[in-house]
Order: C-alpha cells, then structure tokens, then sequence
C-alpha cells in the first residue's frame, strides 16, 4: 500500500468514522492506542498467519418438491356409498362386535367380503402391479418405478437390487364409477331409513 496524504476533507472523514469507531469498539481502540504509543497493531502482532480457507465442495442441485395435487373427495365418498349398498361395508365396520361370537363375525365377514369383491369388480378393472408369483425372486435395475413398488427389508446401496416378492401389489386400470348429478351430496353416504 503506497503512503499518501489524505486532503483536509479525507482526514475530517477519517477523523470522524475513527472517533465513532474508537467509542464503539473496544478492540478498535485498543489498536488505536498502541499505534499512538509507537507499537503495531494488534493484528499484525497477536495474530496467527489466516490459514486458507477451505475450499467448499459445490453441493448438489437440491431435487424441486413433488407437486402435490388434491384429490376431490366425491370419488371416495362414492365409493363408500357403493360399498355401503351393495356390502354394508359401514354397517359392519361401524358394529361393536365385541359381543358377537366368532361364528357371527365370520358369517357376516362373509357377506361383506362378498359384497365388496362383487362391487370393487363392477366398479374398477384392478390388476397385481407384479406379474410373478409370491417368493419368486426378481432384479430390480436403476430407475425403477419407486411408486409401483417398495424395498423392504435390508435397504442399502443403490439399484440393481436383487430380492424376492413378498406381495404382488395392485394397481387400478380403469375406473367405471356412476355419474353424480349436481344435486347428489356425495356426503350422504348411506340415507337414513323411515319405515311407515
């Protein structure tokens, strides 16, 4: 750095930041009072060499959030109403059952099974997501569909992947539901009944 003489203008600024500077940092005063005393500054003596700094890796792209969409709940309202027609899917579910012996929960199980396997064939074309049989053992190559199926297990390292199939999964292939008139609340599940 070359010595040069400030003008009156620069030596007033400097006088004045160093006087706010000196009431507002005590370090800084401390500095200015050894320079005055004819000893260096503080961090030219008591200072270690700056060790370089390290040089930070560039961190990976962060991936965008997955767009979240909201479902109507209509279709699933639908759905129940259908279960609740053609099964009594509510009925039973909503039964304190505690009281019943098991030959009686069976019976009825068998009724509701019955009526919703019935209704979920009327309704949906539904197909296993795998086509290989349970325990057959599969390789699973980089960039498979992470939403048709799941790792469980001992997950480590990345695709391939090699494991058997503990369950085939299910997956909708068509959707057949009845259409709703605009009056139709979907809320309304199963009508209450007046017998007259």
């Amino acid at each position: 750095m070359t010595d040069s003489n400030p003008s009156f203008l620069g030596r007033i600024s400097l006088a004045v930041s160093t006087f706010f500077s000196i009431l507002g940092d005590g370090e800084f005063a401390a500095g200015v009072l050894r320079l005055r005393n004819g000893g260096g500054s503080a961090a030219a003596s008591a200072a270690p060499a700056p060790t370089p700094a390290p040089v930070a890796t560039p961190a990976p792209a962060p991936q965008p959030a997955p767009t979240l969409k909201e479902a109507s709940p209509d279709a699933a309202l639908q759905l129940l109403g259908l279960l609740q027609r053609d099964a009594r899917f509510i009925d039973f579910v909503e039964e304190d059952i505690k009281n019943y012996s098991d030959a009686d929960i069976g019976a009825a199980a068998r009724l509701v099974h019955d009526g919703c396997r019935a209704t979920l064939r009327e309704h949906f074309t539904i197909r296993p997501v795998r086509d290989e049989a349970e325990g057959s053992r599969v390789t699973l190559a980089e960039g498979f569909d992470a939403t048709s199926v799941r790792l469980t297990g001992n997950v480590v390292g990345k695709a391939p992947f090699n494991g058997s199939i503990s369950h085939r999964g299910w997956r909708v292939d068509e959707v057949r539901l009845p259409k709703l008139t605009e009056s139709h609340n979907a809320k309304v599940i199963a009508p209450a009944e007046v017998e007259l």
